[in-house]
């Protein structure tokens, strides 16, 4: 099941506006050298090991760009792959396969380096209840893609946009005087607005921890920046009252000491901001 954010309407307008921003008025190097009824085969080649994401989408891209295109699957999404494999299979234009063919793996390219590293991350922390989450470092205009690869690569997704939750960070505790006012004015907003929205509360310390217990009404409790022991003396003073989330500073050397604090999640900005692509390339054949 697809996630909410990931409508026919979302998913047209970024590849409609994707390929506006390639093809512009048009491919003229395939327009100029190629027959109009030239036709030919293309084949997906992975030239790296990792987990394949981004094939359903190349459909839906071949598609826009030529409804007659055919397409043959040979992996799936969150499929492992290694050197060698093929995931699919395109035939039709020749003309329509070279026009979609960048966007094709500029995005299959990316999702997997994202899907590939949340994967080999999620493997690190199996042993502990603790799930992996995103964060909203994403690239701007391909935020729908880098989270589906973070669903497909095993991890989780965190709220979507500014919208969709609210995430009360050390800046808004601030400047709203408090965690106490920051909390209440936020419940005060949410009921006159009638908006049914999750909170969370970004904490820097075990003092901070506690004001939030007090005040109460919120949903998680965000353990930012804490070492080892602090994380797991916080764990046990909420003792379960509400969902917890460790960020700030985490690498892949910590991440399983900071999931065997006892917290239900970890975000990493890493996942979507600092990737490696997985490299495949389209070759007719």
């Amino acid at each position: 099941m697809k996630p909410s954010y990931l409508t026919p309407e979302a998913l047209h307008f970024f590849i409609t506006s994707a390929l506006l921003e390639d093809i512009g008025p048009g491919d003229y190097s395939s327009l100029a050298s190629i027959p109009v009824e030239k036709t030919g085969k293309a084949q997906l080649l992975i030239k790296d090991d990792g987990i394949i994401a981004g094939l359903e989408l190349a459909g839906e891209i071949f598609k826009a760009v030529d409804p007659a295109l055919q397409v043959e699957f040979l992996k799936k999404d969150g499929d492992e792959v290694k050197f060698g494999d093929v995931g699919l299979i395109v035939s039709g234009s020749s003309a329509s396969i070279l026009s979609a063919e960048r966007l094709v793996l500029n995005c299959l390219q990316r999702m997997s380096g994202i899907a590939t590293k949340t994967q080999r991350l999620t493997r690190l922390i199996s042993h502990t209840k603790a799930k992996l989450m995103d964060t909203r470092k994403t690239t701007p205009n391909f935020r729908l893609m880098e989270k589906w690869a973070v669903l497909i690569g095993g991890g989780v997704n965190h709220r979507f946009a500014l919208y969709d939750m609210v995430m009360l960070k050390d800046n808004h505790v601030d400047f709203a005087g408090g965690i106490r006012p920051a909390i209440e004015n936020t419940r005060r907003f949410l009921a006159e607005k009638g908006l049914n929205l999750k909170i969370e509360v970004e904490t820097r310390n075990l003092e901070e921890i506690q004001q939030v217990l007090e005040v109460g009404g919120i949903d998680y409790i965000m353990l930012d920046n804490m070492d080892y022991d602090t994380m797991k003396t916080a764990v046990k003073l909420i003792d379960g009252r509400f969902l917890t989330e460790a960020s700030g500073g985490i690498t892949d050397e910590t991440l399983p000491f900071v999931a065997e604090c006892g917290v239900d999640f970890i975000s990493m900005g890493a996942l979507t901001y600092s990737v490696t692509a997985l490299d495949m390339s389209l070759k007719a054949f």
